[in-house]
């Protein structure tokens, strides 16, 4: 079985893969997340293989996985919030309505550097309506300093979502059914 390569220091990536018992090692990608005037599809499309490109250059072996969550709402892109003022923003335009989450992944052979599989994944989240106090307090908790959106469903935030129409794991950042699709794809059968 080929190594796998984490491209991403994401905890959440990181444990979603131990829940569903791959081995891998860690390896993040330090690359320039700027892609001005991409929409949100193509941008973490482009983003998820630019990462696991990066990576892979590193290697001479080895599948690595490389993944880009955000969340897109009224044609705005909401990545990792850069300040609370920001999250506070991104919060009070999610509360009362539904938003699209993307995670695109890609998986690339570092030992053919060509051979790459990508996938995208769309996950409807509807966020309740939210008084300004709900708002503070959860900005209080500093859960959204790392995470698309300002909020991780997966934690204190899951009290921000009133349903979801998607994929769970999508949210959280790494969509398992699309991953292990991609695997297939690729030929490599993870658990060996």
């Amino acid at each position: 079985m080929s190594a796998i390569i984490l491209a991403s220091s994401s905890p959440r990536r990181f444990q979603i893969l131990e829940q569903i018992g791959i081995k891998f090692t860690v390896d993040s990608a330090e690359i320039d997340e700027n892609l001005p005037g991409l929409a949100a599809a193509e941008l973490v499309k482009a983003l998820s293989l630019k990462k696991a490109q990066a990576v892979a250059e590193k290697y001479q072996e080895g599948i690595v996985i490389g993944a880009d969550t955000v969340v897109a709402v009224d044609g705005q892109i909401y990545g990792k919030p850069k300040s609370k003022e920001q999250a506070r923003e991104m919060m009070q335009n999610l509360s009362g309505r539904s938003h699209e989450v993307l995670t695109a992944i890609a998986l690339v052979d570092a030992a053919g550097k060509k051979k790459w599989v990508q996938k995208l994944v769309s996950t409807k989240v509807f966020f309740r309506k939210l008084t300004n106090e709900e708002i503070e307090r959860y900005l209080a908790w500093d859960e959204y300093q790392d995470k698309a959106g300002a909020y991780g469903i997966q934690g204190k935030g899951a009290v921000l979502v009133e349903k979801i129409d998607g994929c769970y794991y999508n949210v959280v950042g790494l969509p398992v059914s699309a991953l292990l699709d991609a695997f297939h794809e690729m030929g490599v059968d993870i658990y060996e």
